[in-house]
This record gives structure tokens, C-alpha cells and sequence, in this order.
């Protein structure tokens, strides 16, 4: 099932994408979903990010030959970091590049998970439990920030920087699924969640040792190699296999 959260004519909803529609449903998508008998066409709506998170938790190095890339080797725990809830955009709206701050801002494709209910402590072999699916990210990262400060907030924090959707797909299962890159059209990333140094099952259990999950949480699971720098004008997607595409254009920051 892809619950999506869109805009129409009488204001915004959340619905389950069947084919060339939308069937919206009431109130929120955690839980028991209830129909509210109103269906879109697919092409009549604005998909916008699927959940707005109250955090999201990133993993760096997740991917051995990313962290190699990046000058070392794939850490033997995960690494946390956050981006703000405010980073975090919809399919279709623009990435903004802050040529004021930063010289270099980079593409991250990843599979990220959205947590379902309330949590904490989850053993691993639970944690599909707690999952209520899977969407598109685009880590979005100031590359030059980083270096400079040598801890990833500023770099991974700015507006716009956590680019979502376009569903959140209910079915899938994330152990072994295609995900890639693409600027303009050409390939820059290729990988397989597969190659996730720590799988999904194992991350779910260490972030939850140390905070409480909330519903609509995102964790981004990590980045494949291949990252890379993006220009203004630049139109990039990030697809996974049986989840779907998300495609943002980059434009200049106002």
C-alpha cells in the first residue's frame, strides 16, 4: 500500500495511491486506516512530503565502499546524526543552494523508513513492528560546511535539505532492494540495500536504545558511493525499487 500525503481543492489529506488515483483517508495514516469515500485523480493532486517528522535520524558511513569514499573505513557501530524537521520537502519542490555559505552541496540517495508508533528499546527481530513503511530521501549536504566543521549539523541542516516521497510504500521489504541516483539524467549512484553495513532491522534497535521513536519519525538508513556535487539547475532522483522515484530541481537560495 502508498499512503501519500497531498494537496487538492478542499485543502490537505492524506490518502492510499491506487493506480491513477487517491482515495483519501481521515485524519492520520497510523493505525486502522478510514476512507473518506473522496477519490482524486492522480494527475489533479500536489504529492507533498509524505509524513512531517518531529526528527530525523540519519546514519552516516552506512554503505563500505561510501565510507571509503570518504577517506575510511565503515564504522563498526553506526553513526547518528539529525536533520531538522524544518530540512524536509515534498516530490516536485526545489532544493535550494545557499551560494552565500556554501561552494559545494551534494546529492546523498538513500532508503529511508518511517516509524509507525510510539517506541523505544526495540529489539531487532521487532522491529518491523514499528515500521510503518518506506519512501525516497535525498541527504542533502553541504560538503564544504562539513569539512569545515567537522560535526554535520550546519552541512545537513539547511532548509530544504531532506527531500521525501513520494509515498510512503507499506509493502516493501527493504533487505535486498535497488537504489540509484540520477543528475540530469545520468546515473551516480547504483547500489542495493543489501550492502548496508548495518541492516535495517539492527539500526531500528540502536536508535531506539536512545531515544523514544514517535510516529512519523524518519531514520535515513545511509548513502551508497558515488556522491557528488549538484548545480543550480539541476534536476536529480533518487529511486529505490518498489518504492518509487523523488525528483527535486536545485535553484538558487533566495
Amino acid at each position: 500500500m502508498r499512503i501519500a500525503r497531498f494537496s487538492a481543492e478542499d485543502g490537505m489529506s492524506f490518502g492510499v495511491v491506487e493506480e491513477n488515483t487517491i482515495a483519501a483517508v481521515a485524519a492520520h495514516p497510523f493505525g486502522e486506516l478510514t476512507f473518506t469515500g473522496q477519490r482524486f485523480p492522480l494527475a489533479d493532486v500536489r504529492l507533498l512530503a509524505p509524513i512531517l517528522p518531529s526528527k530525523v535520524i540519519a546514519i552516516g558511513k552506512n554503505y563500505a565502499e561510501h565510507a571509503r569514499e570518504m577517506g575510511g573505513e565503515a564504522p563498526a557501530e553506526p553513526v547518528l546524526f539529525s536533520k531538522p524537521s524544518t530540512a524536509v520537502i515534498g516530490p516536485g519542490e526545489a532544493i535550494s543552494y545557499p551560494e552565500k555559505l556554501s561552494q559545494r552541496v551534494d546529492y546523498e540517495g538513500e532508503l529511508a523508513l518511517v516509524i509507525g508508533r510510539m517506541c523505544r528499546e526495540v529489539p531487532a527481530a521487532r522491529a518491523a513492528d514499528v515500521i510503518l513503511g518506506y519512501t525516497c530521501a535525498n541527504d542533502v549536504t553541504a560538503r564544504d560546511l562539513q569539512k569545515k566543521d567537522g560535526q554535520w549539523t550546519r552541512a545537513k541542516g539547511f532548509d530544504t535539505f531532506c527531500p521525501l516521497g513520494p509515498w510512503i510504500e507499506t509493502d516493501a521489504d527493504p533487505a535486498d532492494l535497488a537504489i540509484s541516483t540520477t543528475v540530469n539524467g545520468e546515473v551516480r549512484q547504483e547500489a542495493r540495500t543489501s550492502q548496508l553495513t548495518h541492516d535495517i532491522p539492527m539500526l531500528v534497535e540502536y536508535v531506539s536504545q536512545v531515544m523514544t521513536l514517535l510516529p512519523g519519525d524518519v531514520i535515513l538508513t545511509g548513502t551508497p558511493a558515488g556522491v557528488g556535487p549538484l548545480e543550480i539547475g539541476d534536476e536529480v532522483t533518487v529511486t529505490v525499487e518498489g518504492v518509487g522515484a523523488l525528483t527535486n530541481r536545485v535553484v538558487a537560495r533566495d
